[in-house]
C-alpha cells in the first residue's frame, strides 16, 4: 500500500512524458488588493516568495514561458511544460483579457495545458463554461487558494471571502468537468492542531483532485509580520517534528483519492522572518514517508472514523 496518493503518479495519468510547471506572473491583482473587497491583500502575502527571476510583468507571458523553459531544460531535454498562472488572482479580469493570456501561454511550443491559480470568490460561470471548452482539448487544472475552512480565520488573514464561497466555486469547477485543486495553510493563527485536522475531514468533503498543504511562514513587509512583531503570543509557529505529526495526522484523515502535491513552503531566506528550518521540499518529504512508515500511517487510515 502506498503511503499517500502522489502529484508525479496524478502527472503519469495525463501525460505519456515528463512535465514541468512553469509559473507565471500576469499582471494580475486581487479583489482585496484593489478595493473591490478590501485593501492590502492577505495578511500574510508577500508574492516575492513564489515568482521565480524570470516572472516579471515587463515580459510577455510567452517570453517568460521561453525563460522558464530555458530554466528547465537542461535537466530533462525533452520535458513538456504546463503554464502555471500562479501571481496573485488568474481568473480577475474581463473574460475575452483572460482568453487572450490563455491562449498566448498554449501558442508556446511544448506547453501542454494550463494550472490556474485563483480565489473561490473569483470564478464566474461565463469563464468556468470557457474553461470547460477548454479542457476538451488540452490539460486544465484550477487550484483555488482555501487556506482555511474556518471562516473566523479567513477573516483574520484578511481573505475577503468566506468558506461558504470556496465550496461553491469547487463544486462549480467540478460540475464542468474541470480538474480541480486547492491550497491550504497549515497553522493559521487561532487554529489549533485539532482544528487542523478537523479541517481535512472538511476539504474531503469537496470535489477536489489535488491538494498542497503549506506551513503558516512569516514573511517580511507584510502585515502579519508586523502582528506578530505586536503580539507574538498570539501565533504558534511550528517546529519541524510537531509540524511533521501534524501533517501525518493530516494525511490520515484525508479522503484516499486526493492527490497530494506538497506539504512544505520554501521562501527565499532573505524574506523568511521564521520558522526557518532549512530544509528543502524533497528533505521533509523523506523525513514525512519515514515518519509514516515507522508509525504505520496511510492516507485516508483515519478518514472513516470521522
Amino acid at each position: 500500500m502506498s503511503l499517500y496518493l502522489d502529484f508525479p503518479t496524478f502527472l503519469r495519468r495525463h501525460f505519456p512524458f515528463k512535465v514541468q510547471k512553469v509559473s507565471l506572473n500576469a499582471g494580475f491583482t486581487c479583489p482585496n488588493r484593489d478595493g473591490a473587497k478590501g485593501h492590502g491583500g492577505c495578511t500574510y502575502c508577500n508574492n516575492q516568495t513564489f515568482n521565480p527571476d524570470y516572472c516579471r510583468t515587463d515580459r510577455s507571458i510567452a517570453v517568460q514561458l521561453e525563460e522558464g523553459k530555458r530554466f528547465f531544460a537542461h535537466k530533462y531535454p525533452e520535458m513538456k511544460y504546463l503554464a502555471y498562472f500562479q501571481a496573485y488572482t488568474n481568473t480577475y479580469g474581463e473574460l475575452e483579457d483572460l482568453k487572450r493570456k490563455y491562449e498566448e501561454a498554449l501558442a508556446v511550443d511544448d506547453v501542454v495545458g494550463l494550472v490556474i491559480g485563483t480565489r473561490p470568490d473569483c470564478m464566474p460561470d461565463a469563464l468556468l463554461d470557457y474553461l470547460a471548452r477548454l479542457a476538451g482539448r488540452t490539460f486544465v487544472l484550477v487550484e483555488y487558494g482555501i487556506e482555511s475552512t474556518n471562516d473566523r480565520t479567513l477573516r483574520r488573514i484578511n481573505r475577503g471571502h468566506t468558506w461558504a464561497d470556496t465550496v461553491d466555486a469547487i463544486r462549480r469547477t467540478h460540475g464542468r468537468g474541470l480538474l480541480c485543486g486547492g491550497h491550504v495553510i497549515l497553522g493559521l493563527p487561532g487554529e489549533t492542531r485539532e482544528d487542523i485536522w478537523h479541517q481535512a475531514g472538511e476539504i474531503s468533503r469537496l470535489p477536489l483532485d489535488t491538494l498542497k498543504l503549506h506551513q503558516l511562514q512569516l514573511i517580511r513587509c507584510t502585515r502579519m509580520a508586523r502582528e506578530y512583531e505586536e503580539r507574538p503570543e498570539d501565533f504558534h509557529l511550528f517546529g519541524v517534528e510537531e509540524y511533521l505529526e501534524t501533517v501525518v495526522g493530516y494525511i490520515e484523515r484525508l479522503r484516499p483519492d486526493i492527490v497530494l502535491e506538497r506539504f512544505l513552503s520554501q521562501s527565499p531566506r532573505e524574506l523568511l522572518l521564521a520558522p526557518d528550518w532549512g530544509l528543502k521540499n524533497y528533505e521533509f518529504t523523506h523525513r514525512l514517508q519515514k515518519k509514516m512508515r515507522e508509525t504505520g500511517a496511510y492516507q485516508g487510515k483515519k478518514y472513516m472514523d470521522m
